[in-house]
């Protein structure tokens, strides 16, 4: 992250605190900032005083479930500080702990005044974006409420209630208002000769609806304790390469990442899953098209995540049509929200049908699950939304009536809705957008490939040959079609879309490398499209741009526009080795693991697009989320494609 904030996940809770651990409250930045469950935050202040003064950070917070830091009181050379402060803090399930130890450094007793400013303002995540929208929030109420270890915050609007107690041992001496409606919790610790003083704070949410009995950590090691165990327990049974460490290590990191990212959800008969969330700080939730690549990467070492991610996209498949939510009949959902503005209907993302891809996506996924697992029974039981969703890419999708996979931008949502979703992502080379209909090039890629998993699926476990071979030939028609009105003949390369007039988008970009994944491109189109991947416009030596570089669209630091996606180029090396080009394959590999060596094995959701020639290490892009599934689950689709080679 680029603005000092340090990320601490578990499952639909995160906290982002500051070099000294403190947590600001301050709204703008690249991140938020505080202790946030289900999309609302919890804490909004944590800011910690010693004798009446900010301390000075001896060493700043580090990474890691536990994040520790170092800190002293203000002073100069000629005095050393009297004490030290040690910080350690952890997250878990909808709670924040953290252990606060005081070490005199003087021979004689001494007394130090600790306080610690705390703060709940319950703002949803939305309204911390950088958007300048505002939320009406009429009748909205906040209390506090003293207790005999510390304090407890409440909601609520309407039906809405939220709450987070913070308790502490020992007590604090002294609860203070502030006149700005946070509340200062206070102690005077006296301390012997070298002496030391110990404190543990413990922070539990209540987010609206979570009437579950929740357990309060006792510590940040016992916290630390259950997330390795957890982790631990993700990654047994899977053989990490011998011959390429680092690859190892970077599966490894992944697949930790992936158990930290795990998130509550239901399946069709309600029974209870965990999904992979798509990323922190801002989606940690459920986004269909997150949860499908992530759990396709995975799927040859860890099945159990497609085993959950399906039917718990089953289970929130559309079955009618809603225009402020781009719901229609069979549509795979693109993102879950549990907050407020979601719940009050003020951002349309409680079930947000704003993707393309994921209907495709989600048929691609069933289809390589029951070809891996042999597992015909969730094959029989998803059938029925199996169909529906191929019947949304007929039908409401556009395959009958365009030929493609279309999509229009939503005004109150996204107006991209392939998997390149910000506002310019599709665009001309000259960066020119369209309007209109929208017809991207990877969707059509995906739209295939479903069409044949689902006609092996009919065939093979549903006995509906009928059914089969209509797939088979509606895959085998759109393959011609796209090849005759997507290929740009004066490139030798595919467009990125079309619009809605049928003009060929004429950008150069990474979504080409998808059709190699999806097998859409005859042999010799792959290899001329898998070849031009690896020059050096597009490739920067950390892996393949999103956007060829030379074009007047590109930007290094765009979000879609020239930077560098770790899932993108694992979606292009399993491409490049389908269609036999393996060195190929084995370079952009081994370039996004030496990324990630880079970065401590674990690779962000996007880096930035400038070359390896000029910047010998990976520049951060802006606002990536890290840890993200896709890009955790990267380096297990590197394994499947070069073989740790």
């Amino acid at each position: 992250m680029t603005d000092r904030h340090h990320l601490l996940v578990q499952g639909t809770t995160f906290a982002a605190v500051g070099d000294r651990g403190d947590i600001s409250g301050v709204r703008g930045g690249g991140s938020p900032d505080g202790l946030f469950v289900r999309d609302a935050r919890h804490l909004s202040r944590w800011q910690l005083t010693v004798d009446g003064a900010v301390p000075e950070v001896l060493s700043p917070v580090a990474g890691g479930d536990v994040t520790r830091c170092v800190l002293v009181p203000r002073g100069g050379r000629q005095e050393p500080p009297a004490h030290t402060v040690f910080r350690e803090q952890a997250v878990g399930d909808s709670a924040f702990v953290e252990s606060l130890r005081v070490t005199s450094n003087r021979p004689v007793p001494t007394a130090v005044r600790l306080a610690l400013t705390v703060d709940a303002d319950f703002t949803d995540q939305f309204e911390l974006r950088s958007d300048h929208r505002t939320y009406v929030k009429a009748g909205a109420l906040r209390s506090r409420e003293v207790l005999d270890d510390g304090i407890e915050f409440t909601y609520r609007r309407a039906e809405w209630r939220s709450r987070t107690t913070i308790t502490a041992d020992p007590a604090p001496q002294a609860v203070e208002e502030t006149g700005t409606g946070a509340r200062r919790l206070v102690w005077t610790l006296d301390l012997a000769p070298h002496g030391t003083t110990s404190l543990t704070l413990r922070v539990i949410a209540r987010p609206h609806g979570d009437r579950r009995t929740l357990r309060m950590p006792r510590d940040p090691a016992s916290v630390r304790a259950e997330l390795r165990a957890r982790e631990e327990e993700f990654m047994e049974g899977v053989a990490f390469p011998t011959g390429r460490p680092e690859l190892a290590a970077a599966c490894a990191r992944g697949l930790a990442d992936l158990a930290s990212l795990q998130v509550p959800a239901t399946g069709p008969d309600g029974e209870e899953l965990r999904v992979p969330a798509a990323g922190a700080p801002w989606f940690l939730t459920l986004l269909g098209r997150d949860a499908l690549l992530a759990s396709l990467f995975a799927l040859p070492y860890r099945p159990r995540l497609a085993a959950a991610t399906l039917p718990a996209l089953a289970a929130t498949q559309a079955t009618g049509t809603t225009e402020s939510r781009v719901a229609q009949p069979g549509k795979i959902v693109h993102e879950v929200r549990h907050g407020e503005l979601a719940y009050f209907g003020q951002v349309p993302y409680g079930r947000y049908y704003g993707s393309v891809d994921a209907t495709p996506l989600f048929l691609i996924l069933l289809g390589a699950y029951v070809e891996a697992t042999s597992d015909t029974a969730m094959a029989h039981r998803l059938e029925p939304h199996a169909r529906a969703a191929v019947g949304w890419m007929l039908d409401h999708g556009g395959l009958t009536s365009r030929g493609y996979l279309v999509y229009r931008a939503d005004e109150g949502g996204l107006a991209n809705q392939n998997w390149k979703d910000s506002p310019g992502a599709i665009c001309c080379a000259d960066g020119t957008r369209p309007s209109g209909a929208v017809m991207a090039a990877g969707a059509q890629g995906y739209a295939y490939d479903a069409l044949r998993r689902t006609a092996w699926v009919a065939r093979t476990v549903w006995a509906d040959r009928t059914y089969a071979e209509l797939l088979e030939q509606a895959a085998a028609d759109l393959r011609d079609r796209f090849q005759r009105e997507f290929w740009m003949r004066e490139h030798s390369f595919p467009a990125l879309a079309l619009d809605g007039a049928g003009r060929q988008i004429d950008a150069l970009a990474s979504d080409a490398g998808h059709l190699l994944w999806s097998g859409l491109l005859d042999k010799e189109y792959g290899e001329v499209v898998g070849r031009r991947l690896l020059e050096p416009d597009f490739f920067s030596g950390w892996g393949v741009r999103t956007l060829a570089a030379g074009q007047p669209a590109y930007h290094p630091l765009s979000y879609h526009r020239g930077s560098v996606w770790p899932h993108d180029n694992a979606l292009i090396t399993l491409g490049l080795a389908r269609y036999g080009l393996h060195d190929e394959a084995r370079a952009v590999a081994h370039a996004l693991v030496e990324a990630a060596t880079a970065t401590g094995y674990r690779l962000p959701e996007v880096l930035a697009g400038y070359g390896r020639d000029t910047h010998p290490e990976p520049v951060p892009c802006p606002h990536a989320c890290v840890p993200e599934s896709r890009s955790a689950a990267a380096p297990l689709a590197l394994l499947t494609a070069v073989g740790g080679v």
